[in-house]
């Protein structure tokens, strides 16, 4: 069942678990968009500064055959994920489409399983800060496909309000996805090996002030994948770790932003973050996916903005 579409900040009910907020002295109310659950799965910014500027792809370079791989993309119902879902078909993949949406989700399967056939698309209802829920959805992919290749950690919100949630969705869902992957991918395991691809935020190179909890976040998303990523990890698994991180993307999905902020005040902050917002389609970095699956190496982080090709975020080293 559906989160009602108002809820208390005090508390909120979703998929039968109930999520005690921080931000109870706040007596107002929220408006919950259930088709996009509060979910602004491409909600990020544009970085300036911190990190050099590593490799751009070229996007003549030969890519990844993904004919006959197998695509598990979690919060595939909207925006980035579903442009994943549908780019990753485009190239051949079999996909898993994971959501926690059920409604919106079984309505994308059926949709591209018209369209590239139904052998090729499968729904699984999936709510990542549930993790026998998560668990499932990955049994569910191997037991129809026989196999997962890739893995794209899409699923996030943005509400600073909501933050325990926000941060068991953003950080807990990521690393969830990203063990049951090594689990079910992993050489260790049996397995083949395989790529994941956690889907970030240029607010994770460089934080915003008006949203820090969901920036903080991101950065957890960034540095995990680098330790994660590790060659060391790789030995040990055949699966490489890498994040991808989209500038302002879908931009008319965010809605009445000043809901999403922790305080009212920090409306003055958004003001001056959002005077830097570039948007970029959502299937602009779906294609930049399919150019990092082949080309990127584990633990790289790469930036994708402003329409142009993916470019490798460096970091100095200790």
């Amino acid at each position: 069942m559906r989160a009602p579409a108002h809820r208390r900040v005090a508390a909120m009910t979703e998929e039968g678990r109930d999520f005690q907020l921080t931000a109870r002295a706040l007596e107002i109310e929220i408006e919950i968009e259930t088709k996009r659950p509060v979910a602004l799965f491409s909600m990020v910014l544009v970085a300036e500064g911190v990190s050099k500027v590593g490799r751009i792809i070229d996007k003549g370079l030969k890519k990844m055959d993904l004919k006959g791989r197998v695509a598990l993309v979690t919060g595939a119902a909207s925006g980035i994920g579903k442009s994943c879902a549908v780019e990753l078909l485009n190239k051949g993949a079999m996909v898993s489409i994971c959501d926690i949406n059920a409604e919106e989700g079984e309505k994308l399967a059926e949709a591209l399983s018209t369209e590239y056939g139904k052998d090729c698309v499968i729904f699984c209802h999936c709510d990542v800060t549930d993790y026998s829920q998560f668990e499932e959805s990955f049994r569910t992919t191997f037991s129809t496909f026989g196999h997962i290749d890739i893995v794209v950690n899409n699923a996030g919100i943005m509400n600073d309000r909501f933050w325990e949630l926000e941060v068991d969705i953003n950080v807990n869902g990521v690393i969830r996805g990203t063990l049951l992957a090594q689990r079910f991918m992993g050489t260790d395991r049996g397995g083949q090996g395989g790529t994941v691809v956690n889907i970030g935020s240029n607010a994770g190179i460089n934080p915003y002030a008006s949203v820090p909890i969901y920036s903080a976040t991101k950065s957890a998303i960034v540095n995990f994948t680098r330790a994660i990523g590790h060659q060391f990890h790789v030995d040990s698994t055949g699966v490489k770790v890498m994040a991808l991180c989209p500038s302002a993307t879908d931009y008319k999905l965010l809605g009445d932003v000043s809901k999403q902020l922790l305080w009212a005040r920090y409306v003055d902050a958004w003001i001056c973050d959002a005077a830097n917002i570039v948007p970029q389609r959502a299937e602009h970095v779906a294609q930049a996916l399919i150019q990092i699956l082949d080309t990127g190496k584990s633990g790289s982080v790469w930036l994708v903005e402003k329409e142009q090709p993916p470019h490798e975020i460096t970091f100095q080293k200790n």
